[in-house]
């Protein structure tokens, strides 16, 4: 995969729910029980007990979405020891699971700290001008609703799956596919890893056109989810909704103001420009 850097589409308006968002990302990803010491290599069974039992209330489970099918027992958190050794406790939930709420609690949802920083990386870069073309609210109503979208498409082909559907991912997908519609031909620089880090400046139309076909091609595989694995088919859903909701706005979208002075390096930083 490349690696985004900035893009070359000055801003009008400061994008406070783009910040906003990765803000709440990191928030919750650090106060997630059960997590810090498995990023950190000092993960023990009681924190992977912590961990699964916080995913279950709060992560989007296929199963549920499509069936409303409940679990009768879930991990509580708690480490017991049985006839094949210790493990993590199950019970009768305590606790009341909406499905469709759960999908907007995975949106903030992270496994690691290379799962969090990719796509806030994409939400920083690509979010901000989405932001500054429909406006703060419109924004926001646009962000969930990829979101709700991709989850939605990743379970109705995984029906049957028990497994978390945590992540950011669907909703950014949605921003990526509106970027692509309303400045495709706005100039991206990306790093690409090769031998080291080749730095390149394209068309956004190349940059995100590229990583769409790659999450399609990787979706028509085994498409599964977990807190270890990539729900490429919620990135083609969330992909493709973002494309139909911008594609009215495009006509009305004016082309990026260009800078006062020329652009400056690749890691300079010019006045409310987009990074």
């Amino acid at each position: 995969m490349v690696i985004p850097v900035r893009d070359v589409n000055p801003l009008r308006r400061t994008p406070y729910v783009t910040y906003a968002l990765i803000l709440i990302n990191v928030v919750v990803f650090l106060r997630t029980p059960g997590l810090a010491g498995s990023v950190a290599g000092q993960g023990n069974l009681a924190q992977l007990c912590h961990l699964q039992a916080f995913l279950d209330q709060y992560a989007a489970v296929p199963r549920e979405l499509i069936h409303g099918q409940m679990p009768h027992l879930v991990p509580t958190g708690e480490v017991g020891v049985g006839p094949h050794g210790a493990g993590c406790v199950v019970a009768p939930p305590d606790y009341d699971k909406s499905p469709p709420v759960s999908v907007l609690t995975a949106m903030f949802l992270h496994g690691s700290w290379l799962h969090l920083l990719g796509n806030m990386l994409f939400l920083l870069i690509f979010g901000n001008n989405i932001e500054d073309r429909m406006g703060h609210i419109r924004y926001l109503v646009f962000y969930v609703a990829c979101g709700y979208a991709a989850a939605y498409g990743f379970a109705l082909l995984n029906a049957d799956s028990r497994d978390p559907l945590i992540g950011a991912s669907g909703a950014i997908a949605g921003v990526l596919g509106a970027y692509l519609v309303l400045y495709p031909r706005v100039k991206v620089w990306i790093l690409v890893p090769f031998l080291l880090f080749l730095p390149l400046r394209l068309s956004a139309w190349i940059v995100l056109g590229f990583w769409f076909v790659l999450q399609a091609i990787y979706s028509s595989g085994s498409a599964v989810s977990s807190a270890g694995t990539v729900a490429y088919v919620a990135h083609v859903v969330g992909f493709i909704v973002g494309m139909l909701i911008a594609w009215p706005l495009r006509r009305n979208t004016p082309s990026p103001p260009q800078p006062a002075q020329p652009p400056g390096p690749l890691w300079g930083s010019q006045a409310r420009g987009s990074w």
